[in-house]
């Protein structure tokens, strides 16, 4: 599926280009059984990931970005978009959705110093590689080139104005999709992409461009959290209690390493903030789809007492 809009989804495929109805559970890199007779009928196949986060505002529901993406670029700028605790976020979800991250930083040709900004993103992880580029010059094509191969997704994310479509536009090497530039004042983007898209190379490669999205909520990313601060997490488990809090607990391996500056006080905040709101949000999902099936049961309970009786 390449595109999603109000009245369905829009599929490609070998000698096929349709519509078939929406569904609650289908998003932009999902395949189908496509049923050109019926395409109502089209069987939505199994994924091997998915990237999914809580819908921003007060609906407390999961909202599902993309499918069976292999590589997921987390862009971001070398001026004041550059921000260590969202793109821990990006990486985050694409861990726990089995996806590859990178961290693309943009504009480095406009940076005094885009070397602080590699060091800076490469404290993210060291599971992440991270690559410095400027999305205007051939230089996307070389860097992004192990990652960019036949029968390979890949979905650039990151905020509106930081070169998403801009890259895209690089990996096929021709003005795809519009682009714009940012404002001077705060280095804030305009939204040029208003909805998720995937294109497709001629060699094969499938490219998902994204609106800019600036809320990243955490939801059933344990996993993913755990593995980005593997640091962390691997220290807490050396603490002498299991329900250590890491405040001044005696025994505790993780204030032992602050203390020795193994680890940064700013990145154990971090990672208590994203702990913190994945298992609320987490716990408010379950309660929200606990009470949907609840009303669900009592709406069909309903319905079949309106049946008229014989």
């Amino acid at each position: 599926m390449s595109e999603v809009h109000r009245n369905g989804l829009r599929v490609l495929g070998e000698g096929i280009e349709g519509m078939i109805p929406a569904g609650p559970e289908a998003t932009v890199g999902d395949w189908f059984l496509y049923d050109g007779e019926a395409p109502g009928r089209s069987e939505l196949l199994a994924r091997k990931s998915l990237f999914r986060r809580r819908a921003p505002g007060h609906d407390r529901r999961v909202q599902l970005i993309a499918a069976n993406v292999d590589t997921v670029f987390a862009v971001t700028s070398c001026n004041a978009d550059f921000n260590i605790a969202r793109l821990e976020r990006y990486v985050a979800l694409a861990m726990e959705a089995g996806v590859t991250p990178v961290i693309l930083l943009t504009k480095a040709d406009l940076c005094e110093d885009p070397q602080s900004y590699v060091h800076a993103a490469m404290a993210v992880s060291d599971r992440v590689v991270v690559v410095a580029l400027n999305a205007l010059s051939d230089e996307p094509v070389d860097k992004l080139a192990d990652w960019c191969r036949p029968g390979q997704t890949v979905a650039f994310m990151g905020s509106s104005g930081v070169g998403k479509s801009t890259l895209v536009n690089a990996v096929f090497q021709e003005g795809r999709v519009a682009t714009a530039g940012i404002r001077e004042d705060d280095a804030k983007g305009r939204h040029t992409t208003t909805a998720r898209q995937l294109h497709f190379t001629p060699d094969g490669v499938a490219v998902l461009d994204t609106p800019g999205m600036r809320e990243l909520q955490m939801t059933d990313a344990g996993d993913g959290i755990a593995d980005l601060f593997a640091d962390v997490t691997g220290l807490a488990a050396a603490c002498r209690f299991r329900d250590c809090a890491h405040d001044s607990e005696p025994g505790c391996a993780v204030t032992e390493a602050i203390a020795q500056g193994a680890l940064d006080r700013a990145r154990l905040a971090r990672w208590r903030k994203l702990v913190a709101e994945d298992r609320f949000n987490s716990a408010s999902l379950a309660e929200r789809r606990s009470a949907d099936k609840s009303f669900g049961k009592m709406v069909r309970a309903v319905m079949k007492d309106k049946k008229p009786r014989r």
